[in-house]
């Protein structure tokens, strides 16, 4: 992870996801995940885009298998919008970074 990405476990994502203020963009990956793999950096450039209006969250999910299976993960990378312990909107697969954020500013 980077300054501009914040590791998530299953234990934290109480704390850092679901009490945190603002927006979290959470990143459901894997290491053996290409696509995920693909938007990490585009990820990594949104989170220092829009720092301080959004945060970004990663939950390896051979890691923390809790979480994921709470949310219905089936497929990664997923990523969900998380709003005052709330998912506001969710997506599955890897896309564009200007989709990306365009996706994540229309929630801001």
């Amino acid at each position: 992870m980077s300054e501009h990405t914040l590791a998530v476990s299953d234990s934290s994502f109480d704390k850092d996801v679901l009490k945190a203020s603002g927006l979290v963009l959470v990143d459901f990956w894997a290491e053996w995940c290409g696509p995920c793999k693909m938007i990490g950096p585009a990820l990594e450039e949104i989170g220092k885009e829009l720092a301080g209006k959004v945060t970004v969250a990663k939950v390896n999910i051979d890691d923390n298998p809790e979480t994921p299976n709470a949310y219905q993960v089936r497929s990664i990378p997923t990523l969900m919008l998380v709003r005052d312990g709330k998912v506001v909107d969710k997506k599955v697969g890897a896309l564009p970074k200007s989709q990306l954020k365009a996706w994540v500013e229309g929630a801001l």
